[in-house]
């Protein structure tokens, strides 16, 4: 019964893990952060990852509300606005 336990646990960390990845890799492609970020000191850095998430979350509810694609097409259209 442990071992199955384990086994579970193993599989959800796995998923859990690549999900967050392709997560991470798709919003730093949107944001450009693959490189340094444009901010100096840990404060302006929290702030400028603190916006870009707000950004991200309210592009997605407005696509989400006028039935458009969510993923495709959201580079282009953060960089529109």
């Amino acid at each position: 019964m442990l071992a199955s336990k384990c086994e579970v646990r193993r599989v959800f960390h796995k998923l859990r893990s690549l999900s967050l990845e392709n997560f991470h890799e798709h919003f730093k492609g949107i944001f450009d952060g693959h490189g340094q970020v444009p901010t100096k000191g840990l404060l302006a850095t929290q702030r400028f990852a603190l916006g870009a998430i707000f950004v991200y979350q309210l592009a997605l509810l407005y696509r989400f509300e006028h039935h458009l694609d969510l993923c495709i097409g959201l580079k282009a259209f953060l960089k529109s606005a």
